[in-house]
């Protein structure tokens, strides 16, 4: 004697089956996964310098790859404010950076940037302006806690023509989460 089943339940039962296959498909372990994203670090420093009659701030969101305890590296943009009695620059523009922690109090840093100045010259016959590239080579040493660094930098490419800073040190905050 055939029995006949109904086609509705043939249908749930097949439903049923496909998806218990598809969850034993889900539920094996793929192959490892990169540590790629677990190794990135997000954050970046602010910095501010005053002088007699100066200021220069700036602002500068990075990411840094952590290798190991010791050095990390990454790649920021930057932005700056300059305001000099009557001379005002705007400046913007990549950055690279080398950290390394030879103790984890110390981080001592080498940061490359290379910034788009527009400056503006406010003078008794009319206003100059002009626009140019600026490099800076820092090198920095700071204090370090788990996530934030305060320190001072020194700009070795420092021209008191065409540098955006006002002098050749500048004090910074920096901090990775």
């Amino acid at each position: 004697m055939n029995k006949i089943v109904p086609s509705g339940l043939k249908m749930l039962f097949f439903g049923a089956c496909l998806f218990a296959g598809s969850l034993s498909c889900f539920s094996q372990n793929p192959t490892q996964k990169s540590d790629f994203w677990n190794k990135v670090r997000f954050g970046g420093g602010i910095g501010f310098n005053f002088s007699n009659g100066g200021f220069n701030g700036s602002i500068a969101p990075s990411a840094i790859y952590q290798f190991n305890d010791y050095v990390a590296a990454g790649l920021g943009a930057n932005v700056n404010f300059f305001k000099f009695n009557n001379q005002k620059f705007w400046a913007y523009g990549p950055s690279a950076i080398v950290l390394g922690n030879p103790i984890p109090q110390i981080q001592l840093s080498a940061e490359f940037e290379q910034l788009r100045v527009n400056s503006s010259i406010q003078t008794i016959g009319g206003t100059f302006e002009s626009d140019y590239w600026s490099p800076a080579l820092f090198i920095g040493a700071g204090y370090t806690t788990s996530f934030a660094t305060v320190g001072i930098r020194y700009n070795v490419l420092h021209d008191n023509q065409d540098s955006i800073y006002l002098n050749a040190w500048t004090p910074f905050v920096r901090v990775y989460f």
